[in-house]
């Protein structure tokens, strides 16, 4: 019979072959090997593999379809170093190219290749293992498992390798793994960052490149920053910027500079220290052109916020960008009106730069050929002449009105967009303003007033508004072709191009000629139905019945009656809500007694339903006619007899209270207990009333509600509710719709002062109903502001 096998199914012999010398030129028979037992063969055939890889991406490929990545991933694991280290140099070659490292991520070789990266490892195993996962890292989904799998600690510590290409790879890994902000604070809290900045004094130009770009990711958090402070990072930076022979290095470093600058108290320790005027230095001193501009766009970066800015006045730094504006390239002029702009934030910085003599240099850059320059130029104009009228003077006398009338016909929308909104702050004065329009500046808003930009269209309609002031101004306007775009104009969905539109109209209107023409072109009829759709009702503007809600309506939407609302199928779209406040004469024949309406409560509801003449007629001319039965939508859609007991208890409960603010508080507490309660901010998400709605809807088989039948609601219908019960008994309020169902009343009381005497002076009130129903927050307040934006 046959001979029994070990446990390994392999049969033992006394004797063994003598070591065999193997040849393959064929791929395929080298891959094979990789599944031999013996570890000379499977160092000789990893071997093999890496030298054959690394003659192109076609190898690659043709190993990868042989199989040769599966039995790679095994080996990296094998229990002889030597195998090991083979296996690692072949894997990490094959990896650079982008098919076999796609294949790579599905083999689950994370784990095992970061469980090789011990300093126990070979340093040969180190550098092909980070070559591996440099490739990977790439991957958002393998940064996130090289994070899970606790890559990073064995990471940072080979930064310190003193191999050359391990500290290339884990520092591309790890810039790779801080683009997501677990792995950016790793790095600090594992204590990399003196790491980083040891290797920029690396011998390797590529090195010192990765650990700046690392650097200027890492240092965008605050906790690195502050790290950066206590190893004196910003001190090295500087001594590298300083450095000439390290100018490849300067923009990068730059960067990683103008974050550190970034929060005010880092700002004012390095300034206390020193630090800023050697920034300072380093931007003025003669260099290449890039290197400049890229220094003085750091300063533009620093100066976004008022801190910041203080401190930089406080370097002088206008007198240096004054400088600048001086010198030959136009990169480096650009960047300096950009900074001027950012700094003109800061009034004291204004007068410095009037006073330095800066105004008219920043107008001779109008007249440049550069368009970048132009606009940073204008757009330096318009802060620096923003509230200050001695600046705007000292732009007139330098002639950069002139200019900038010119600049409005310029091919760049920001240019024009600069350009008006600097006439319109030097328009304020009058001598200044005269002399715009008799330079043809009004006729040079007419083409701007056709841009498709939005912010163009705001400057522009603004500054007519400020230049057509008198009947000349307006002839010309009208003249030249202005009124038509002005005019188009109101059809605007922006709410500022429309604000600023109407403004520019209402001053044209003051001129007869100039207000028939406006009427003939439809403005009127713009005017009015933009007046309807501003979301605003005042305290005048009476909820009566057969009011409805459709919600935020567009501009050009046609809004159907409720007839055709009532008609549409159930949808997902929002509930349209109606307000039914009159009594049903036909249902309260059979009431008892004490239900019906009193003779006031009815008189009260059939003058609120008069809407206009036609109506009333129409309505008498119904009920002459002999009544068809109502279905059940049609009799929903007219008795809300929820409502109508609500009006009812407002009358009897808030009326006799004697005073105003406790009268509103009370009516605030109806309404809320009618829809739901009061509910907390903070559960709010659990308050179910888009339900409770779409229960509604599917009892009524229709999309509009009426209000009395809703117990949850929101801002939205609490407010509404709020507005109708007020009208009905004759309190003031008005009714505003804000953003994401925010909508609330105000309300306007004389509250007494702190010696208990009644205020002179009206305040308005936001009426609280959601959260603490009944509180009054006082209009523009955090309490109020927070309750509009929640």
């Amino acid at each position: 019979m046959g001979r029994k096998s070990t446990k390994e199914g392999v049969t033992p012999f006394k004797e063994t072959f003598e070591p065999l010398s193997l040849e393959s030129k064929t791929p395929a028979t080298v891959v094979l090997l990789l599944n031999s037992h013996e570890e000379d063969i499977l160092v000789k055939a990893c071997e093999a593999i890496h030298k054959f890889a690394e003659k192109g991406d076609e190898n690659k490929v043709c190993l990868l379809g042989l199989g040769a990545l599966e039995r790679l991933c095994k080996l990296i694991a094998h229990s002889n170093r030597l195998v090991r280290r083979n296996a690692f140099m072949a894997l990490g070659i094959m990896a650079t190219n982008g098919e076999v490292n796609n294949a790579l991520k599905n083999l689950n070789a994370i784990p095992l290749i970061i469980q090789k990266l011990t300093p126990e490892e070979d340093g040969v195993v180190h550098e092909f293992a980070t070559l591996c996962l440099a490739s990977l890292s790439v991957d958002s989904t393998c940064r996130v498992e090289i994070y899970t799998n606790n890559g990073m600690p064995p990471l940072i510590k080979l930064l310190t390798s003193p191999d050359p290409d391990v500290t290339k790879n884990s520092l591309e890994i790890i810039f790779n793994l801080v683009q997501d902000y677990k792995s950016l604070q790793a790095v600090y809290e594992l204590g990399g960052i003196p790491s980083l900045l040891e290797l920029l004094k690396s011998d390797f130009p590529v090195i010192q490149h990765l650990a700046l770009k690392t650097l200027q990711c890492v240092s965008t958090d605050k906790d690195t920053r502050k790290t950066l402070r206590e190893e004196q990072g910003f001190e090295k930076l500087m001594d590298l910027l300083h450095n000439m022979h390290l100018t490849d290095l300067h923009a990068e470093a730059l960067h990683v500079v103008a974050n550190c600058l970034s929060d005010s108290e880092t700002l004012q320790l390095i300034h206390n220290n020193g630090g800023l005027a050697r920034l300072m230095d380093f931007v003025l001193t003669p260099q290449a052109p890039g290197i400049q501009s890229t220094a003085v766009k750091c300063l533009t970066r620093v100066a976004q916020s008022s801190d910041s800015r203080t401190v930089l006045h406080e370097q002088d730094v206008e007198k240096a960008l004054v400088e600048l504006l001086s010198v030959v390239d136009d990169n480096v002029k650009a960047s300096a009106c950009q900074a001027v702009a950012a700094m003109s934030f800061h009034p004291a910085s204004k007068d410095s730069f009037r006073d330095l003599g800066g105004l008219p240099v920043v107008v001779q850059q109008l007249s440049s050929e550069s368009s970048a320059l132009r606009e940073a130029a204008t757009q330096a104009l318009s802060s620096l002449t923003h509230s200050n009228k001695l600046n705007a003077l000292a732009v007139y006398e330098a002639g950069g009105h002139e200019a900038l009338i010119q600049q409005l016909c310029d091919s760049s929308a920001r240019t024009v967009a600069n350009s008006a909104a600097t006439l319109c702050n030097m328009a304020e004065q009058e001598i200044i303003k005269s002399s715009i329009l008799s330079h043809g500046g009004i006729q040079a808003l007419v083409e701007p007033l056709k841009s498709k930009d939005s912010q163009v269209l705001i400057n522009t309609a603004l500054c007519v508004a400020m230049l057509a002031c008198d009947n000349e101004a307006r002839a010309k306007l009208q003249k030249a072709g202005g009124l038509q775009p002005l005019v188009t104009l109101l059809h605007s969905n922006n709410k500022e191009v429309l604000q600023n539109a109407c403004f520019a109209v209402n001053v044209c209107t003051g001129d007869t000629s100039c207000a028939l023409e406006m009427y003939r072109l439809g403005a009127l009829e713009i005017l009015q139905e933009v007046n309807r759709l501003t979301g605003h009702l005042a305290s005048t503007d009476i909820i009566t019945s057969g009011f409805y809600d459709v919600g935020k309506a567009c501009l050009g939407q046609t809004v159907l009656t409720l007839e055709e609302l009532s008609k549409q199928p159930v949808n997902q779209r929002r509930a349209i809500i109606v307000v039914n406040t009159a009594t049903d004469h036909r249902e309260t024949v059979d009431m008892p007694e004490e239900r019906q309406p009193s003779r006031s409560e009815s008189e009260s509801g059939s003058k609120r339903g008069q809407i206009t003449p036609r109506k009333k007629k129409e309505k008498d001319k119904q009920c002459d006619e002999v009544q068809e039965p109502r279905t059940e939508k049609q009799q929903s859609m007219t008795e809300d007899v929820s409502l109508q007991m609500l009006i009812k208890e407002a009358r009897d409960s808030i009326l006799p209270l004697k005073d105003e603010e406790e009268q509103y508080a009370a009516l605030a507490r109806l309404v809320s207990e009618a829809m739901g309660g009061a509910v907390a901010i903070e559960k709010l998400h659990q308050f179910q009333w888009v339900l409770h709605h779409s229960e509604l809807r599917f009892q009524l088989k229709s999309n509009v509600i009426p209000i009395g039948l809703i117990s949850k609601g929101i801002y939205c219908h609490r407010a509404l509710l709020f507005k109708c019960l007020a009208d009905c008994i004759e309190m003031s309020c008005t009714l505003v719709r804000g953003e994401y169902n925010r909508t609330w009343n105000e309300v306007v009381l004389f509250r007494e002062n702190s010696n208990n005497q009644r205020s002179s002076q009206p305040q308005r009130y936001i009426v609280d109903l959601m959260h603490q129903p009944g509180t009054l927050l006082a209009v523009d307040t955090p309490a109020a502001l927070q309750y509009q934006t929640i």
